[in-house]
């Protein structure tokens, strides 16, 4: 069917519908939108446009029609029937800006007008990217947990390699300053954490969520403790053995594809759960608090790293994050998570922010990954790097705003001896020589 005839182009036939919207939200748009027949819309106000939203296709429109929130939008961002030229990063702003509009009866009326007399509500409902989250069954049991876990990491080992550089970490590095590379903050970052805990030589330890083994491999090597990883994606855990045996630690390294719910070899001296917490669930959260104080040893030392949000929102099942990125994920504020810790037997010692990091951290995988788009579509797939491109851009400026942070929670065991009168984890904190 054809949406343009010489009497009018679609921009002429939305721009009823985008003044009400411009009007609603005090002319806040600053990125101008160009459809799918050439014709574009401008920002209101004369305003020079800060990037240009493009409307590829009316399937875009048949998509947030039937879905008229994130699910809908993301679907066609994913699907590539809607893109940005310009900066990414400025359009998200804008649309922040409008994120509170509330459409009433008339709105909503007129935009089904718009979209019946484009052909939107005629098309047949578009089928939802390959790449979204298909989860069934009762959330965060060990079945559904598992399948979440996989739609993420199973994606390829190659491609994350891509995003996070050499060192294969996967959560908030720790810079020294913001000019510091990634590899040196995310190195400094396992130090931290291995400091924090005070191994030592011997000692067994345990990496709850262990991704490809960066953790593991760092403190059996530079601490000589026995470590014990695990994940519940296969792909991580093979490459994370493959990374054991080349750097002669198979023998003190074990990976393991398990969930936390399912070890009964306590007790460890020592355990870090570093972006593992996120997947737990709100309602969770006492178990893996409780589950992971039953498998320390009286003394030993607990340290959650993990996003928290200050204001915790409920789940969202209509989120982009939700269906695209981390299905079933929740974030929970700090005081929860201590709240849940101390209710479980342990005694919170030490709480450090590192949101500014995790900023700068998503930055330089955000750079990683334009260096690398070619490579990264050929191993994953366009959709993916449309998801991912995505949600690090977004999620970098929630840190930026301090809408989301992340904390590191250091917890121990009735039995502790005492720890050291100062932290001695500074930003300025110096990599421990190999």
């Amino acid at each position: 069917m054809s949406t343009r005839s010489d009497r009018w182009s679609v921009a002429d036939v939305l721009a009823p519908l985008t003044v009400r919207i411009d009007e609603r939200t005090g002319g806040a748009r600053s990125f101008a939108i160009r459809l799918w027949d050439g014709s574009e819309l401008p920002p209101p106000g004369g305003k020079l446009p800060v990037a240009t939203l493009v409307v590829r296709s009316p399937a875009a429109l048949a998509r947030v029609v039937r879905e008229p929130n994130e699910v809908g939008i993301g679907r066609a961002w994913v699907a590539g029937e809607l893109d940005v030229e310009g900066d990414l990063e400025e359009a998200l702003g804008t649309g922040e800006a409008m994120r509170g509009l509330a459409l009433g009866a008339r709105d909503r009326l007129a935009a089904l007008t718009v979209a019946r007399r484009l052909g939107a509500l005629h098309l047949r409902a578009p089928k939802p990217p390959r790449s979204e989250a298909r989860l069934s069954g009762r959330r965060h049991s060990l079945r559904r947990d598992r399948a979440a876990v996989r739609h993420h990491y199973d994606v390829s080992n190659a491609f994350f390699r891509i995003v996070l550089g050499p060192t294969m970490v996967y959560s908030c590095a720790y810079f020294a300053d913001p000019d510091e590379g990634l590899d040196e903050a995310q190195e400094r970052k396992l130090e931290v954490v291995c400091h924090k805990l005070m191994l030592q030589p011997g000692e067994r330890f345990l990496d709850v969520g262990c991704g490809w083994g960066s953790l593991v491999l760092y403190a059996a090597e530079r601490y000589g403790v026995h470590a014990v990883g695990i994940t519940l994606s296969e792909p991580q855990a093979e490459l994370a053995r493959q990374r054991a045996a080349d750097a002669g630690l198979a023998d003190r390294c074990e990976i393991r594809v398990a969930d936390y719910r399912e070890l009964n070899d306590s007790p460890y001296d020592k355990i870090a759960s570093v972006g593992m917490v996120e997947h737990v669930g709100a309602g969770k959260l006492g178990e893996y608090a409780r589950t992971l104080r039953s498998l320390l040893r009286p003394g030993g030392l607990l340290l959650n790293h993990g996003i928290t949000r200050a204001s915790p929102r409920p789940w969202d099942d209509k989120s982009f994050v939700a269906r695209f990125v981390f299905p079933d994920g929740e974030l929970e504020s700090v005081d929860t998570i201590v709240r849940e810790l101390e209710r479980a037997g342990l005694e919170v010692r030490d709480v450090e922010s590192l949101r500014e990091h995790y900023a700068l951290t998503l930055r330089r995988w955000l750079a990683n990954l334009a260096a690398g788009r070619d490579e990264a579509v050929a191993e994953a797939g366009e959709e993916r790097e449309r998801i991912w491109r995505l949600y690090m851009t977004g999620a970098a400026r929630s840190f930026e705003r301090g809408e989301i942070s992340v904390h590191q929670v250091l917890a121990a065991a009735p039995g502790s001896h005492g720890l050291p009168l100062a932290r001695g984890a500074s930003h300025a904190l110096p990599l421990k020589e190999a």
